[in-house]
């Protein structure tokens, strides 16, 4: 199943970019291949959690497919996870995490991903192009906080993985 990680330091809180992540409603401007995302369903959860049932459509060129994940935002413990609920892949989930730097500059971002189509047809057509954008992910997030919060000078060394894992 083919999977990606990759971790970065950013020069903004590990809050706004969770709030960033979290803002699913806005992908749409700013998240490669995704066309449109509605959020079904919206509920509050114990221990300042919340879950949201979404619907993301993507697509490239004559390609367009749509999946509804199941979200939870753990706000608390920094982290977002989404599991696959429905459309054309046999299993999708991924995760961010998100941590403030110890020095209270930036914070740390990492962003992991596996799935795997239900055909094979459809993995060799849209797999390159999934794992091209999921390459980008994070960039795009990074790049939406600058725009929001202002580019700002990142005072820690600067570090970022990029790891496809397994195939």
């Amino acid at each position: 199943m083919p999977s990606f990680l990759t971790r970065r330091i950013v020069p903004h809180s590990a809050k706004a970019m969770f709030d960033l992540v979290a803002d699913v409603e806005r992908y749409p401007e700013f998240v490669p291949l995704c066309e449109s995302l509605k959020v079904k369903t919206r509920e509050a959860l114990d221990g300042g959690r919340e879950r949201i049932l979404a619907r993301m459509a993507v697509g490239y060129g004559p390609l367009h497919e749509a999946f509804i994940s199941d979200v939870t935002l753990d706000r608390p413990n920094g982290v977002i996870l989404a599991h696959y609920v429905d459309g054309p892949f046999r299993s999708l989930e991924n995760r961010w995490t998100f941590r403030d730097a110890e020095d209270g500059h930036g914070s740390t971002v990492e962003f992991f991903i596996a799935y795997e189509f239900k055909s094979l047809p459809l993995q060799i057509l849209m797999g390159a192009m999934f794992d091209k954008a999921f390459r980008k992910f994070t960039v795009a997030f990074e790049a939406r906080a600058d725009a929001i919060h202002g580019k700002r000078p990142l005072i820690a060394s600067t570090a970022a993985t990029a790891t496809s894992v397994g195939a």
